[in-house]
């Protein structure tokens, strides 16, 4: 199929585990004739888990790209996963696509993880859809849902479609006010929604006001449509039963009609230089090219591929690309559509479109791939990820494998942007990190599975910090002499606590030229010699402004290193008068569970120096917040499965760095001095 930038249609299924979103991907797929048969994640032949460990674990861990040729659209269509250990990929996906629709089980209603992508689509600016799925199961309850629906995300959510008979049919709310559904006469919800869709656009309410519905075209009623998307005055609902088959074809025919082109949508946040100057990719098929990397697979077969969704211009087979600000271009040696795992060549991509190049080693998560440096220092705006804080210390099993465990590392990161690869050099360890003991699980299966190495893991430390919190003077003289040359150099230095977050802060308060300009680099070096190594129990120091104010050089014997040392020894000087502190990570913790489990929940949180922040009470269960030390959740995972016999899930995002209880900071302390005395 030839296609143009306006019959394209980007849409991400995202929302709940176990909401039906890989289901309905099949579902759709069949439909729209891209597939001959619907899998099914029972079986494990779906076209989105096509990973040996996402066929093992029976649920999305990554996201799956495919596109559908119908009715002169075409629909790429992004299956994201729903457990929010595997947020990243997810998240990934908004930047890709103009439309987010929230899959959610008619049997069990609006779940946090709904909500959580409801907010993140909202935050950037996409159109947002409902699809309702299930309404054909034992204990769906559509009119509870959609209810709950207007109650949590707004009264702007509106069903195009309600369900009929049961929910073995599906009436339009939209093209018709006549007939019946589930949920009552179809003329009341058809009334609702063209009131909302009039009421954005003035002219074509004045239009409805004086001549009726009747009097509307279709053009007037689309663009009044589509920008009540663009705008969040209007969030559709749908209703379906992917299992089925009932409402699929009805909503891809929706996709078809009303949900907004790459051209109508709101513009892509891009931004230029260390201003972030905000500036507008144009969807001009002629322009130069603006294309954004937003997944990195490193396929075993194909080598690394990148997929891209190209803003501007037309990215051609064989045309010169660069990326971000290199001044090397590469060569577009092959152009991939994705249908899963499977890439079909094709011979340009135009904009708005969905697309995928391999074999290119300096792609990377979030590249701008442009063919002019004109486009240089233009990058999207970035997605607001997690923090990684779970980690585990791993080593090779077997020796010999380092190196290959180095790179299998380095390729899986470069897969997920929540999967961190650290190493720490006071402890030799390397840690990777994650958003769940089961983020890190799953990676190092995959270790396994698609590199052939396996790991031996234990906890790693904490990532503690340190800080000051009273200001201080610091002072020394670093003198040397070895019988030629000496060594000389004086600083004197002032320390002030900063506002938590506020980093480092190096000023120079020097005057008269006691210390002179060539040698203030060499004392912030020391300086920060000393923020990397930590002074008080072996941690790097933050919230710190160091201002140097006064010292002495001498005009023969004073050499960078002499201000080095003076630099590092009067911090530290300082450092040991300014009340030092210890800091540990806290976390934001949500753990959901059936309602019988609360108590428990609760007690165990409140042993772990918890502050519990609410709890929301839904339909599936209940939702306990709390903020916890990070320190205290090593083990957490198989706590909480024992106290829920399986059913409980817990995520957790870093919040910020408080200062540790006394007796914790002493044992910490205690612990770093043996090793500090023995360096």
């Amino acid at each position: 199929m030839s296609y143009t930038t306006q019959d394209i249609r980007n849409v991400a299924l995202a929302g709940h585990p176990a909401a039906g979103k890989t289901t309905l991907f099949e579902a759709l797929l069949h439909a729209g004739g891209t597939i001959q048969t619907a899998g099914t994640v029972e079986r494990g032949n779906t076209l989105s888990d096509s990973d040996p460990v996402e066929k093992q674990r029976g649920h999305s861990l990554d996201i799956a790209v495919a596109a559908i040729d119908h009715a002169g659209i075409h629909l790429n269509l992004v299956d994201t996963p729903g457990y929010p250990d595997f947020r990243g990929p997810a998240l990934s996906a908004l930047a890709a696509v103009e439309t987010v629709a929230i899959v959610i089980d008619a049997t069990s209603g609006v779940d946090y993880g709904a909500r959580r992508m409801m907010d993140r689509a909202r935050a950037r600016g996409l159109c947002r859809v409902v699809v309702v799925n299930k309404i054909d199961a034992d204990g769906a309850e559509p009119a509870r849902v959609l209810e709950e629906l207007r109650e949590t995300f707004g009264p702007e959510c509106l069903p195009l479609n309600l369900p009929a008979d049961g929910g073995k049919a599906v009436v339009d709310c939209l093209a018709s006010p006549e007939g019946d559904s589930d949920l009552g006469p179809v003329a009341d919800w058809h009334r609702r929604i063209i009131d909302q869709v009039v009421e954005i656009n003035e002219t074509v309410m004045e239009r409805y006001l004086d001549v009726g519905e009747g009097g509307l075209s279709g053009d007037q009623l689309h663009d009044a449509f589509e920008q009540c998307l663009r705008e969040g005055h209007l969030v559709p609902v749908l209703f379906c039963s992917a299992r089925s088959g009932v409402g699929v074809r009805e909503l891809l025919d929706v996709a078809e009609k009303w949900f907004p082109n790459p051209a109508e949508a709101n513009p892509p946040p891009f931004e230029k230089g260390a201003a972030r100057t905000r500036i507008q990719a144009v969807p001009d098929p002629s322009a130069h090219v603006i294309a954004d990397v937003f997944k990195i697979v490193n396929d075993p077969f194909v080598g690394k591929l990148g997929m891209f969704r190209v803003y501007q211009g037309t990215v051609r087979r064989d045309s010169q690309l660069y990326i971000d600000d290199g001044k090397k271009p590469f060569k577009v040696g092959h152009l991939f559509k994705l249908k899963g795992r499977e890439h079909a060549e094709i011979d340009r991509a135009v904009p708005g479109d969905i697309a995928a190049i391999a074999k290119v080693e300096d792609l990377h998560f979030d590249a701008v791939l442009h063919d002019s440096h004109d486009e240089d220092e233009i990058h999207l705006s970035p997605l607001d990820f997690p923090r990684p804080m779970f980690g585990l210390a791993i080593e090779a099993a077997s020796r010999g494998q380092e190196q290959k465990l180095a790179t299998a590392l380095h390729k899986l990161a470069e897969e997920d942007p929540c999967f961190v690869v650290e190493h720490e050099s006071e402890t030799n360890e390397t840690v990777v990190r994650g958003l769940s003991d089961l983020h890190l699980r799953v990676n190092l299966d995959r270790l396994k599975e698609r590199y052939g190495v396996d790991v031996e893991s234990r906890p790693p430390r904490i990532a503690y910090r340190e800080t000051i919190s009273a200001p201080a003077e610091g002072h020394h003289r670093h003198k040397k002499q070895t019988g030629g040359a000496g060594q000389f150099g004086e600083v004197f230095l002032r320390v002030e606590p900063l506002p938590r977050g506020g980093g480092f802060e190096f000023v120079d308060a020097v005057k008269g030229g006691t210390v002179p300009g060539q040698f203030l680099p060499a004392v912030e070096k020391g300086v920060q010699q000393v923020l990397r190594s930590g002074a008080l129990a072996g941690y790097p120091i933050q919230d710190v402004r160091v201002t140097v104010h006064d010292g002495k050089h001498h005009p023969v014997d004073s050499k960078e290193v002499a201000f080095v040392a003076a630099g590092k020894k009067a911090f530290l000087d300082a450092l040991g008068k300014a009340r030092p502190q210890v800091l540990e990570p806290i976390v934001d913790l949500e753990v959901a569970a059936p309602e019988q489990h609360m108590g428990d929940i609760s007690g165990g949180l409140a042993a772990k120096r918890a502050r519990i922040n609410g709890t929301d009470t839904r339909r599936d269960g209940i939702v306990v917040k709390a903020q916890v030390p990070l320190s205290e959740l090593e083990g957490y995972a198989a706590e909480l499965k024992s106290v829920t016999a399986g059913r409980g899930r817990y995520s957790l995002d870093f919040s910020h760095y408080e200062p540790v209880p006394p007796q914790v900071q002493q044992k910490l302390v205690a612990a770093y001095q043996p090793r500090h005395e023995d360096d």
